[in-house]
């Protein structure tokens, strides 16, 4: 029970040296489809990164449906997640 924890003096393990510093990385915050749909304004014009992101697939779709209180059903939802893989465009060529 009574074990001590000691800081272990690491080194680099590229030169050895004892000069080492923590840097905090770079994060991304998870968001949920259902929030994303929520925040998404279908009236802003999007940059083309924002169509590079393959999770913006179908994303206008489904937030008119929702805005016009409609279901696209489960073979709306499986051709979204085709495109989404790239899957689609494998099947159309």
């Amino acid at each position: 029970m009574g074990s001590s924890r000691r800081r272990e003096r690491r080194g680099c393990p590229e030169c050895g040296s004892a000069r080492l510093r923590r840097v905090m990385s770079s994060f991304a915050v998870v968001e949920s489809e259902s929030s994303r749909i929520a925040s998404f304004d279908a009236s802003k014009p999007r940059d083309d990164s924002f169509y590079r992101d393959s999770r913006n697939v179908g994303l206008w779709a489904k937030k008119r449906a929702k805005e016009m209180g409609v279901d696209l059903g489960s073979k709306f939802e499986a051709t979204v997640e085709k495109a989404r893989s790239g899957k689609l465009i494998k099947e159309m060529t």
